[in-house]
């Protein structure tokens, strides 16, 4: 986990703080084991530690490299790192959580490897259970699309959240998906929005073949701001932008795309060079005030992008 303590602006600028590993050299699997989604809120850090079954939790932004976190969300103290706290799945356990975010005042956690989303009024404190819980019709349910099917209240691979006070989104990357509902969302409830699919029971994957602006395949992160939608079409090589989504509906076309030359080629830098306007899996997206910072994990590079230009 880098930190930059002020924003970069220019290209290779050094981070500042390291955490999860002794140094900036030094890597594998120590205190963070596939560290994924990142979240500050309310001057707190935390951090997805996905093949760890837990979320860690500072208190505050770490000012130096090395500081230690506070606690663990789905373990029951900072040892542990089994699936589910070595149990079953229930309100307080984890099974490879990948995405974090926030919805309002609702923290929100894509408990991936249990086929659900997890959720709080505001950051859990210590050994807290979640209060909601959508994609399952409880806590101990963990069966791909419920078991029954795609549907407009399942989830394959929940894997990131975006939203705010009045709009939740959820990627369901296993369904080749982008879930909405109207926030808050306190527990299992019927999505009214799927982006990139005909329909709520579809989960098509498009092949390599020409795409279009209605199609995704392994969106794997969302992000929201300013009532505009970015998503991660990841196995595209490719970011969709969707200016004032609706609420309800399916197959919604998508305003704009990032990494591609228009909505049809999908090939990793468009089957050519690696360039400033291409992407390769492009995994986790941060939207705020017209900047777009883009994980492009297949070039080991975060772009950042300013959409007003």
């Amino acid at each position: 986990m880098l930190i930059w303590t002020t924003p970069p602006d220019a290209d290779h600028a050094p981070s500042s703080i390291v955490l999860g590993q002794p140094d900036f050299f030094s890597e594998g699997a120590k205190l963070l084991h596939l560290p994924t989604g990142v979240l500050v809120h309310d001057g707190r850090l935390l951090v997805a530690d996905s093949w760890h079954h837990r979320v860690l939790v500072w208190n505050r932004v770490p000012q130096r490299s090395g500081e230690p976190p506070d606690y663990a969300i789905g373990q029951r103290d900072l040892d542990g790192t089994e699936v589910n706290a070595g149990g079953a799945a229930a309100a307080g356990t984890l099974y490879w959580p990948y995405g974090l975010g926030m919805a309002g005042e609702r923290f929100y956690i894509a408990d991936t490897g249990n086929r659900r989303v997890l959720s709080w009024d505001g950051i859990p404190e210590p050994n807290e259970p979640a209060g909601g819980v959508l994609g399952q019709p409880d806590f101990a349910e963990t069966g791909e699309n419920r078991g029954v099917g795609v549907g407009p209240r399942s989830f394959r691979w929940a894997h990131d959240i975006a939203g705010d006070a009045t709009r939740l989104f959820v990627a369901d990357a296993g369904n080749h998906r982008v879930l909405g509902w109207d926030a808050p969302v306190h527990t299992d409830a019927t999505a009214s929005l799927a982006l990139g699919q005909r329909d709520f029971t579809s989960a098509h994957e498009f092949g390599y073949g020409p795409q279009s602006e209605t199609v995704m395949r392994f969106p794997y992160s969302v992000s929201y701001d300013a009532d505009r939608l970015a998503v991660a079409d990841t196995a595209n090589n490719r970011v969709l932008l969707f200016d004032s989504p609706p609420r309800a509906g399916t197959a919604v076309p998508a305003d704009a795309v990032i990494g591609q030359t228009g909505f049809g080629p999908n090939g990793e830098n468009g089957w050519k060079a690696v360039t400033s306007r291409t992407l390769c899996w492009p995994y986790g997206l941060h939207l705020r005030n017209d900047r777009l910072a883009i994980a492009d994990s297949g070039n080991n590079r975060v772009m950042i992008w300013s959409l007003a230009d």
